[in-house]
């Protein structure tokens, strides 16, 4: 058998990208694991596990439970510390909290995205959604130590 010497293919992309199609790929996942050997420190894949999904859902649980305790402590003197949500907090409550959970789902996007990657040449990407959740744990602990301080200053 001889092999082909004309390609067929032509340049123009044959493939159409519609929303029939994502649906069937978020349904049907394929890649698991990275298939080539370059693979092994950035894979591309379109699955991932359940432990990032649950990572991922505690994380903007808590990033709600920070908006809640933020406006509680602002109504009560405290002045938000992070620049960028300062601007949204004096105009509307919504604006604050739109912003703050679409901000917050967005990086949660990209780390989930890099959650199989090796960062850093040996950092695995779900370290990094860990070192988050601590951080919000530690926010969370601190805005109620705040709460529990302005409660026996005004008793």
């Amino acid at each position: 058998m001889q092999p082909a010497t004309h390609d067929r293919r032509t340049r123009k992309e044959r493939r159409r990208r519609t929303l029939a199609a994502y649906w069937h790929g978020a349904r049907n996942p394929r890649r698991r694991d990275g298939r080539r050997a370059e693979d092994r420190f950035y894979p591309i894949i379109d699955w991932h596990s359940g432990r990032v999904f649950a990572l991922i859902m505690l994380i903007l649980t808590l990033c709600v439970v920070d908006g809640v305790l933020t406006v509680i402590l602002m109504s009560h003197g405290a002045e938000e510390a992070n620049p960028i949500m300062a601007f949204f907090v004096p105009h509307e409550l919504g604006w604050f909290a739109a912003a703050k959970l679409s901000l917050t789902a967005v990086g949660m996007v990209v780390l989930a995205v890099c959650s199989r990657m090796r960062v850093f040449r040996g950092i695995p990407g779900e370290v990094f959604l860990y070192a988050v959740l601590g951080g919000y744990i530690w926010l969370i602990v601190y805005e109620l130590q705040l709460y529990d301080y302005i409660l026996r200053e005004t008793l």
